[in-house]
């Protein structure tokens, strides 16, 4: 009697360790993965949801930045319900083999449930793209905006112009005095040479 019962405790212990086994491994919800496209984008790949799975990446090049957004049932897999986190992988990997990560993917591609209804595919059902900050060219426009609203103008309206200043003239009797000057006279004595002439001249 006892060893029947030892027996049935033995059966009961090994059911539970199978069903222990069988039971799905707990789902990779709230789970981020970041990866690099094709062409370097900087990606990452965020997971949420229970049955219907919601899957967010967001990336960013050199000169914009982009998003998509996917839905699906990967857990009617049984692959996925086994070992999600594989099946996450297999996306990333997919996802790293492309130049942009949301342009051409439909649906997210993985090699564990290529059986599994069409319900576990992860669909696109939204997607954007956002323009990098241009406040540097704007500060660049603003500055020049700033120099030429700053430069003064060759000449204000209502100012009289000036007349450029001729040097070396002056009256008549000048003019013929500093010419006889040169004429006659060393050119270091040029001024007083035409001191002197001036002064005959009357």
């Amino acid at each position: 009697m006892k060893s029947l019962a030892l027996l049935f405790l033995i059966v009961i212990c090994g059911m539970g360790g199978l069903g222990q086994k069988l039971k799905p491994k707990k789902r990779s919800n709230g789970e981020e993965i970041k990866f690099r496209t094709k062409t370097k984008d900087v990606c990452t790949m965020s997971i949420s949801g229970d049955e219907e799975m919601n899957v967010r990446i967001e990336c960013r090049s050199q000169d914009t930045s982009y998003w998509c957004e996917f839905a699906g049932k990967p857990s009617v897999c049984r692959a996925f319900r086994n070992n999600p986190k594989i099946y996450w992988n297999q996306v990333a990997v997919e996802l790293r083999k492309l130049p942009h990560a949301c342009e051409s993917t439909k649906v997210l591609k993985t090699t564990m449930c290529q059986k599994a209804p069409t319900e576990a595919l992860m669909r696109q059902i939204a997607a954007g793209m956002e323009p990098e900050d241009l406040a540097d060219e704007d500060e660049s426009v603003e500055q020049t905006g700033v120099r030429a609203a700053g430069t003064s103008p060759a000449h204000e309206v209502g100012e009289p112009l000036k007349k450029p200043t001729q040097h070396g003239q002056g009256s008549e009797n000048e003019t013929e005095a500093m010419k006889l000057a040169r004429e006659h006279c060393w050119e270091s004595l040029h001024g007083v040479c035409s001191y002197v002439f001036d002064i005959f001249r009357g």
